[in-house]
């Protein structure tokens, strides 16, 4: 993977802008929420399909470069949409000052660039092909975000402090009180810029930190009382409710995909 960490005025608003290139075989995988958004471009072939609803068995499709919502559940992916791709990692919140909706409004799965940017939203994928290397390409999706800013780029310095407070396991009405805000205002705020309320945004994080975690031998009542869970039974409930699985069942492609679960 070739990546590229955007200097200002990016970086407040992207973790970092991405090209992957591998030959996977052909799969189905359920990617596992994280509370923040990407923008992905298939480069083999002008087509992105996922799979949502209960079973993960309801299928969707667009252009092949689209905005993937931030989620509370698992959506369904197709590996060899993953054989060459290029993304942009938005930091919660991220996603504002390029977007004229905000992020409650994105509420499908994946929505297709070209019904957030009209022809230059269709254009992405033609003007990344047409560079010479993936480090052009990273280049290129940076000067794209800078041409569609269309709010400020400046954090929301509250929204900042308490995705931080959140992701360090900090209880929601405690964030409250550090920003010094009320709980609807904060929710208005989160829902606004992250796609999320605080509380199921704050469950995302908290999955992430535990997937951290998991792996064989894995002591789920010693895990479930360091994240804060009532007792195992407490952990098991929303881990399923969040991932469509069983703890047990978790079994991510590698190590370092821990959000990828082949199946």
């Amino acid at each position: 993977m070739t990546v590229h960490r955007p200097g200002r005025p990016l970086a407040p608003f992207v973790h970092g802008i991405w090209c992957w290139s591998d030959d996977l075989p052909d799969a189905r995988e359920r990617r596992l929420p994280t509370g923040e958004m990407q923008l992905v471009v298939n480069l083999a072939e002008d087509e992105l399909r996922w799979y949502d609803g209960p079973d993960l068995d309801r299928p969707g499709r667009t252009h092949g470069a689209g905005l993937c919502s931030a989620l509370s559940g698992p959506v369904g992916i197709d590996t060899a949409e993953q054989r060459h791709v290029l993304g942009v990692s938005f930091r919660p919140g991220g996603t504002l000052p390029f977007f004229g909706p905000p992020a409650d409004a994105l509420v499908e799965p994946v929505i297709g660039l070209d019904a957030l940017w009209g022809r230059a939203g269709r254009q992405v994928r033609e003007r990344l092909l047409e560079q010479p290397d993936p480090a052009a390409m990273l280049v290129e999706m940076e000067r794209i975000l800078l041409e569609q800013v269309v709010r400020p780029l400046r954090p929301d310095r509250g929204l900042t402090a308490a995705v931080l407070a959140l992701d360090r396991g900090r209880p929601v009405h405690r964030v409250v009180d550090l920003v010094g805000t009320t709980p609807s205002t904060l929710a208005r705020r989160f829902r606004h810029g992250i796609g999320l309320g605080p509380k199921p945004f704050a469950r995302v994080r908290r999955l992430q930190r535990m997937l951290g975690a998991c792996g064989p031998g894995v002591d789920w009542a010693e895990l479930a009382v360091r994240h804060g869970f009532f007792d195992q039974a407490h952990l098991i409930h929303d881990f399923r409710d969040l991932t469509g699985l069983t703890p047990t069942a978790y079994a991510p492609r590698s190590r370092t995909e821990p959000n990828h679960v082949p199946g």
